[in-house]
């Protein structure tokens, strides 16, 4: 058998949520053991790391691969931190920590659009969406798949698992490739401004403000509402004073959430401070605050669901991609949940070239 990797032993314990001392219990060992095994002081015994991989439900054989290069909380975005226990942080960057094996396997095999994200901390939240929209070549024009538009600059792109999901989205740099994580169970509208949100931050706050500040939480907000919602576009497209149902047909323009339409007329100054108080009274009343009224699609990966499609034409399968990584099947199904199906229609950045994406 392969040398015992302690490395994975404190990856799936975090993965888990479990601490030391609840695993040690529920693998009837002690938290002293646990700490030996964790810190390559003494490997466990086959009997013991087999009582571990059941009280973790992880293969046996997971704990005998090669380090994996872990995401690092450090430095991301993360909103609403101060209510996110270190359970579900650990459950989160453990999580996304596959998602990097995943992305090194692909970036092994296929080549990818190099990262393209500006770095502006010179601008407002506005005035630096615009420059973005400019040197992408945007103009005005709505953006129609943001997830297809950020893979086509460089990021890479991966859902957040189901135990995550009092996280609405977060990102980071690893090696200077700038990787974002989307939660699939919100409406495709928020999704899609999770999306920009976390651009703002990518744009905005790499190697510069902290991303996890509330002034970086507003400028991204700012940011994502601008980038989606360019100021002219907005002044040309719907008059002022509108009422919900103006703001409903506006919202298919931009393929945003009704409430992210009156919050960028508020910031605009195209609505007064009790225009959108009622507006937003009545936004909770129709129950647009949970659910979208004409939601769209929800937007997914072109480019895992290229490679898997590459893949399986070569009988190579997502099974045998998770056994070549030596990470759990059902772990790399929870970045790329929702990720891998249909495209969206109607999009405005083209499929991604056998230029761009080539087997290697």
């Amino acid at each position: 058998m392969p040398a015992f990797s302690p490395s994975r032993l404190a990856l799936a314990r975090k993965r888990r949520g479990f601490t030391k001392i609840a695993l040690a219990e529920r693998a009837g060992i002690s938290t002293r053991m646990l700490t030996e095994y964790e810190h390559t002081e003494r490997a466990p015994s086959a009997e013991t790391l087999s009582r571990l991989a059941d009280a973790l439900d992880f293969p046996v054989e997971f704990f005998s691969g090669p380090v994996l290069e872990e995401a690092d909380p450090e430095g991301a975005s993360l909103r609403a931190l101060s209510t996110l226990s270190a359970k579900q942080l650990d459950q989160a960057f453990g999580s996304a920590t596959f998602a990097l094996a995943l992305a090194k396997w692909v970036a092994g095999r296929f080549k990818l659009p190099e990262p393209d994200i500006p770095q502006i901390h010179d601008l407002g939240p506005d005035a630096a969406a615009e420059a973005v929209r400019h040197e992408w070549g945007l103009g005005e024009r709505p953006v129609r798949n943001m997830i297809h538009l950020l893979e086509a600059h460089g990021v890479r792109v991966f859902s957040l698992v189901e135990e995550c999901a009092e996280l609405d989205a977060f990102s980071f740099w690893h090696k200077r490739i700038p990787y974002v994580f989307l939660n699939t169970r919100k409406s495709a509208e928020r999704s899609r401004m999770d999306a920009a949100h976390e651009l703002g931050h990518l744009v905005l706050h790499w190697g510069h403000r902290p991303a996890q500040s509330k002034d970086a939480e507003h400028e991204a907000k700012a940011f994502g509402s601008a980038f989606l919602m360019p100021r002219d576009s907005i002044v040309a497209s719907v008059p002022k004073h509108p009422q919900l149902t103006t703001l409903i047909s506006a919202k298919r323009s931009w393929n945003v959430a009704v409430a992210a339409v009156a919050y960028r007329m508020h910031t605009l100054g195209l609505l007064s401070d009790w225009e959108y108080r009622m507006l937003f009274i009545e936004i909770g009343e129709a129950g647009y605050r949970r659910t979208e009224p004409e939601s769209g699609s929800r937007e997914k990966s072109q480019v895992l669901e290229k490679v898997f499609e590459i893949a399986r034409t070569r009988g190579k399968s997502k099974k045998s991609i998770a056994e070549e990584l030596n990470v759990p099947l059902d772990e790399l199904n929870k970045v790329v949940f929702g990720l891998v199906l249909s495209p969206v229609p109607d999009r405005l950045v083209e499929p991604i070239s056998p230029a761009q994406l080539i087997d290697l």
